[in-house]
């Protein structure tokens, strides 16, 4: 069983299925996302423009490659479930407004994709997007939704080296 695959068998032992919710598979990836999706555009926005060329060693991806990394890599996969592929330039971002813009711009195609989902929806076959054979929807979802929380973490240890506290860390 691949990780995605266990991700989706683990949520649904887990939750119990949520009996209240008529589609519980595609409302626990609409939780996971939303909250990863919040995270990130509150991390880009509260890192200050003169810290997005940060990196922590000469040879990393500074802060700013690493969110328009979730912004060129979201926006493909999701956009062409849309039927409307679309790209994103990322040499074409030269400041945080832009980078801000390209991240919310690729999370609204993902928007689209995931909040209308129902898990009737989510078992459709999709191609894998260069990365193995087709896929479920709901495997795609989970697989952007890892990506997402692995780069999030990356890009809180960014922060945290310039004193400031990550979105999911803040209250605590």
């Amino acid at each position: 069983m691949n990780r995605y695959s266990t991700i989706v068998v683990a949520l649904a032992l887990a939750g119990g299925l949520q009996a209240q919710t008529a589609n519980p598979l595609s409302t626990e990836l609409k939780t996971s996302y939303t909250r990863v999706k919040t995270n990130f555009i509150k991390a880009a926005e509260k890192m200050p423009e003169d810290q997005y060329d940060f990196k922590p060693m000469p040879e990393m991806q500074s802060f700013k490659e690493r969110v328009v990394h979730i912004a060129v890599s979201s926006i493909g996969p999701c956009s062409a479930l849309n039927l409307a592929p679309k790209t994103i330039d990322a040499k074409a971002l030269k400041t945080k407004a832009d980078v801000v813009a390209a991240l919310k711009d690729s999370f609204a195609q993902c928007d689209s994709v995931i909040d209308k989902m129902t898990d009737a929806d989510a078992v459709t076959m999709v191609p894998g997007n260069g990365r193995g054979g087709p896929r479920s929807k709901l495997a795609m979802g989970y697989g952007l939704v890892a990506h997402d929380n692995e780069l999030y973490g990356y890009i809180c240890v960014y922060m945290r080296l310039k004193g400031i506290v990550p979105p999911s860390s803040e209250g605590r």
